[in-house]
């Protein structure tokens, strides 16, 4: 028998955080994969889904990436070892990659949000995006096109029905 495990058992990930709000808020321009700098008390509540990257932002600072706002909650059995829930987190990169976002960053007037957190082989890591932020009717233009989407689907279900 093979002992060496599959790849679809090696990309497992175990979601943890997601940003909805990322995509009805900003276009999305270019993702990356970052790992997290954490602490042992972070980790133990992250495995048990206690966290929220609703209110993150990433920023640029001495050349190296931070992630800002996100909410940790504290582990229940951490006591005197436990975390601050909102701090800043530093983000594990390439050096190329972090020039992009600079680049990105100070020279085009985007932003870094993150959109997910998840556990990909044992990992804490984050899907952080580059986006440019939507004005008000573009919000509008993409509900109405989710909202067309939407219906087209129901009616295609309702046919099947007949």
């Amino acid at each position: 028998m093979n002992s060496k495990p599959t790849l679809a058992a090696a990309e497992r990930k175990q979601s943890v955080a997601r940003n909805p709000r990322a995509t009805h808020d900003y276009h999305i321009l270019e993702t990356w994969e970052a790992g997290i700098v954490l602490t042992g008390t972070e980790v133990k509540s992250l495995r048990s889904g206690k966290a929220s990257i609703k209110e993150g932002w990433a920023r640029l600072r001495n050349g190296e990436v931070f992630l800002e706002g996100m909410n940790v909650t504290p582990y229940e059995q951490g006591n005197r070892y436990n975390h601050e829930p909102v701090r800043s987190r530093k983000l594990l990169l390439h050096r190329r990659e972090i020039e992009r976002m600079i680049g990105a960053v100070e020279q085009r007037g985007l932003t870094l949000i993150p959109l997910e957190l998840y556990f990909k082989n044992g990992r804490a890591k984050v899907a952080l995006a580059l986006g440019r932020g939507k004005k008000q009717h573009d919000k509008r233009e993409d509900m109405k096109r989710r909202d067309a989407e939407r219906e087209v689907a129901r009616v295609a279900r309702m046919r099947g029905r007949l």
